[in-house]
């Protein structure tokens, strides 16, 4: 909700019901490891966090307009300078923080030296078992998905792609999470950790971002991406696909399995 803060800024206090204080630290760690990127490496703004408490996060309030061409632009551009500022190794967490969620659900932590095992034994192996248990996947599905998990820890580059740095990710970066204004976008509900640049840009293509071809054409012209990158979407979309089963059930479940079947396509027999 809208609320005035002590020095009659108006600020943002966002609480959910089944949220913990360990979430809302993490998201706060987030946006302050992402804010150093914007700061230090001309990356996407994020709000201020102005209060951290346990059952409340307060932000600077954000205004917004409708997104623009030019907008779409700059933040295609600082989105890839975000990713540039990086990290020392996949699932790398932001400082001070020790447990990852998104949204609320909690996420494994450790350090990964490839991103293939961290996919797989950090994203997908404990999604699937949380989705299987909550009967958000069949039998069948969750035996596909499975599947994908032990060909990405075999780190086949016909799957993965070239090798990347490691990139300083949003985590959750659907398009709810990105507040136009009139020259850029600023990025708010972050799950960051270290990160496959291309998970950011699959998860803008999941639910229809607006203006997504110039953000994509802008980030190219920054940041180059791999050869062969938009075949690895549906591979970066099974993650959030079975965030969506776990929260939500429907049929994100056999899209996350459909997502799956797709990426296992591009593995060399």
């Amino acid at each position: 909700m809208r609320r005035r803060w002590r020095d009659d800024r108006e600020v943002f206090v966002k609480q959910r019901p089944d949220s913990t204080a360990e979430a809302y630290a993490y998201e706060a760690q987030s946006l302050a490891w992402l804010r150093e990127a914007h700061v230090e490496n001309e990356g996407c703004p994020v709000p201020w966090v102005r209060e951290v408490g346990a059952d409340r996060l307060t932000l600077d309030f954000v205004s917004t307009t409708a997104p623009t061409t030019q907008a779409a632009r700059n933040f295609g551009a600082q989105l890839a300078r975000t990713h540039q500022a990086g990290a020392e190794a996949f699932g790398e967490l932001p400082p001070n923080a020790t447990a990852p969620f998104i949204a609320d659900l909690p996420l494994p932590a450790g350090h990964w030296e490839t991103f293939g095992s961290f996919y797989a034994q950090a994203r997908i192996r404990p999604l699937a078992e949380v989705a299987k248990e909550r009967q958000a996947l069949t039998t069948i599905e969750y035996a596909v998905i499975i599947e994908l998990a032990e060909q990405l820890e075999t780190e086949d580059p016909h799957l993965l792609g070239p090798p990347e740095p490691i990139a300083r990710l949003h985590g959750d970066l659907w398009s709810g999470n990105v507040l136009w204004r009139r020259s850029d976008a600023v990025l708010i509900d972050p799950s960051a950790h270290g990160g496959h640049r291309e998970s950011d840009l699959a998860m803008l293509a999941l639910f229809g971002l607006p203006l997504l071809d110039e953000v994509l054409e802008a980030y190219d012209a920054e940041w180059p991406l791999a050869p062969g990158w938009l075949h690895r979407v549906p591979l970066h979309q099974v993650y959030p696909l079975l965030v969506h089963a776990i929260l939500f059930g429907g049929s994100y479940g056999s899209a996350a399995a459909n997502a799956a079947r797709t990426a296992l396509a591009t593995v060399s027999p």
